[in-house]
């Protein structure tokens, strides 16, 4: 088990080999179908026979509290269309390019106090110093969090991404969720009374009032639609860009000469960033997928009521689609076709806001700390067991630069 938890792409190799899709029996004595190649993964993401929604999920998740249940509320990763569509609509509003890019000076405000508090060290934790913090400040802030409330956010998402395996981690995720719930019910509850109806949904202050003025054609959120947007921008946001961003620079650690080459062409970090998504994506697993009816998916025949897991970075490693994918090479020319935000109605809309804090992160590190180095042997790094792909720690070097 503890091979598969820090190299689990030989396993994807293997099985993209035998096929594109593979029926297994899980712990609970019950039949998945496992999705590895690209153009099914593909396929699987866009198919409107399978279901986003707890409602449409086996008895047997149910039983084992497996589906999340709209824990977090309703939200776009538990929704189909046409409520998603509609859902998806009014958050689009709120979440635009204009707010994205709107963010940067202050991303980067961040990432340069933050490597100011670094550089008073030779040696740190590069996820609790730098990563984790500056994802959570620029989440919390484009919420209207208060900083003082931000550490309860980082305990609660680290509780909600333990996968419910065991009585105590159903009992970690119930906890942090109700807490989440609690707190967001509040926040929104102050918001809506500062909200002002004069401005347009990208032109409020923060994102939550942003999600409250969102209105078409006399269409609001709901509470629970508001409550659950806001926890899966919490979760899914930060989670994603924190590990992102370790993943990332713990893939350069491994391999030097791609890090030469970046520090020697800055230029060049748009392009590595793509290639990190691809490489060592923090979304191992696309959200489970449940049939509503019988269908087949590249040959192969899934009952409804089946359960269907996307493996999206085993995808993004198919030879198939790009040559040597279980390779690290920032200088691709080729298009990767990524699908580390997934694909189709489900498509990350946060996805924007990762890219750009990941750039901003990884650029001001290596320019302020050129030589940063790895401060263990890299076969020590550990790696948590959550529904994210991350490490528990990433100590390195520091070396100022000239």
């Amino acid at each position: 088990m503890a091979r598969r938890v820090s190299d689990p792409y030989l396993m994807y190799a293997r099985l993209r080999e035998r096929g594109p899709i593979h029926r297994r029996t899980n712990r609970y004595g019950f039949d998945t179908w496992f999705v590895a190649r690209h153009d099914a993964v593909r396929s699987a993401l866009l198919d409107p026979r399978l279901s986003r929604s707890p409602h449409h999920a086996p008895q047997w998740m149910r039983d084992q509290e497996l589906t999340g249940g709209g824990a977090l509320g309703i939200n776009l990763l538990s929704s189909d269309p046409p409520a998603h569509t509609r859902i998806r609509r009014l958050v689009a509003q709120a979440f635009s390019p204009r707010r994205v890019e709107g963010l940067r000076p202050r991303i980067e405000a961040v990432a340069d106090g933050l490597l100011d508090r670094m550089a008073r060290g030779r040696e740190c934790d590069l996820l609790d110093s730098y990563a984790a913090p500056l994802s959570l400040t620029v989440t919390c802030e484009l919420l209207g969090v208060p900083a003082e409330d931000s550490a309860d956010f980082r305990r609660w998402t680290r509780e909600t991404m333990i996968p419910p395996i065991d009585e105590e981690s159903k009992a970690a995720l119930l906890r942090g969720t109700r807490a989440m719930r609690r707190y967001l019910a509040r926040l929104i509850g102050e918001t809506r009374l500062r909200t002002s109806p004069a401005l347009a949904p990208d032109e409020q202050p923060t994102l939550t009032g942003a999600l409250i003025a969102a209105m078409d054609e006399g269409d609001q959120l709901s509470d629970a639609e508001l409550q659950g947007t806001l926890a899966l921008l919490l979760m899914a946001g930060h989670e994603t860009t924190v590990n992102l961003v370790g993943n990332g620079m713990a893939a350069l650690f491994r391999h030097p000469e791609q890090l030469r080459l970046l520090r020697e062409r800055p230029g060049m970090l748009p392009d590595a960033v793509e290639e990190l998504l691809r490489y060592a994506s923090p979304v191992e697993m696309a959200m489970p997928r449940y049939a509503t009816e019988d269908l087949e998916i590249a040959g192969e025949e899934i009952p409804a009521g089946g359960v269907v897991l996307p493996c999206l970075v085993s995808a993004n490693r198919d030879g198939s689609r790009l040559p040597d994918g279980d390779a690290f090479d920032i200088t691709r020319e080729e298009p990767s076709a990524v699908l580390s935000f997934g694909h189709g109605p489900h498509f990350c809309l946060g996805a924007s806001l990762a890219r750009l804090e990941a750039r901003i992160a990884l650029a001001f590190l290596l320019r302020r700390f050129p030589s940063v180095q790895l401060a263990c042997d890299a076969g020590e790094l550990a790696w948590r067991h959550s529904s994210v792909r991350g490490l528990e720690r990433l100590p390195v070097r520091l070396t100022p630069g000239a």
